[in-house]
């Protein structure tokens, strides 16, 4: 019989704005996520210096209530690379994320035609691969 792996959290919806006003300074970056843990509904809200760092903190700022052990969790290293294609800008790419909780690292891949959807994939797969481990080691 196959092992069912263990569901931390689940996406309901994400959103991210990404807003340039005139000349004015860095774009702002701004992300929605909505999570289910457990039974249990999580919608929150959080800046970045550009999309990916939104995403992060908002989904860190819905999981961080339920799972503190997160807290000691940072992302390290965030590549793109678009793979081999003749397709330009609608090629897929491959977001690696590395990540760190101060005594081991990890890295992650998410592959989307979508650099945001890629981006999330790398996440979600580093935040559950963090809670997968902390659980096993308990």
């Amino acid at each position: 019989m196959p092992h069912k792996e263990k569901k931390f959290f689940e996406l309901m919806d994400y959103r991210v704005i990404v807003q340039k006003e005139r000349d004015w300074g860095e774009p702002a970056a701004e992300a929605e996520v909505g999570i289910k843990v457990g039974a249990n509904k999580e919608r929150n809200t959080a800046s970045g210096v550009g999309p990916v760092d939104a995403l992060n903190n908002a989904l860190r700022k819905s999981l961080e209530k339920v799972y503190p052990r997160l807290k000691k969790m940072k992302l390290t290293d965030y590549k793109v690379r678009v793979l081999p294609s003749k397709d330009g800008t609608a090629a897929k790419v491959r977001v690696f994320i590395e990540s760190s909780d101060g005594k081991d690292r990890w890295g992650t891949i998410g592959v989307s035609l979508n650099i945001i959807e890629a981006s999330w994939i790398a996440l979600v797969e580093s935040f559950n691969y963090k809670l997968k481990k902390d659980e096993r080691s308990c």
